[in-house]
């Protein structure tokens, strides 16, 4: 399959909740609603402390799985972002 294909998609596209038929939205809905649904996620189950009294300050509601089509430069700095995040599981496929 090519990147040419008269077929890709070229647009996002968003289902909302219960919905059945999806809608062309605009790459900064889309964006938005990325960031928005990570943030809300993140700030719901962001820990300062851990039941031991223990300075953790991470997310324990988010979790990555990485890409084996990343290179090593890109997988760093993935790697960093989501720690920046707080997650703390955090996987790369790159050994399958």
């Amino acid at each position: 399959m090519s990147s040419n294909n008269d077929n890709r998609l070229t647009k996002p596209r968003y289902r909302a909740p219960y919905e059945s038929e999806w809608k062309e939205v605009s790459w900064e809905w889309a964006l938005d609603k990325i960031a928005k649904n990570v943030k809300t996620s993140r700030d719901k189950s962001f820990r300062l402390i851990n039941d031991k009294g223990q300075s953790v300050n991470r997310t324990e509601g988010i979790a990555s799985v990485g890409s084996a089509a990343l290179d090593n430069e890109e997988c760093y700095l993935y790697q960093k972002f989501l720690r920046g995040l707080g997650l703390v599981y955090i996987e790369h496929q790159a050994r399958i």
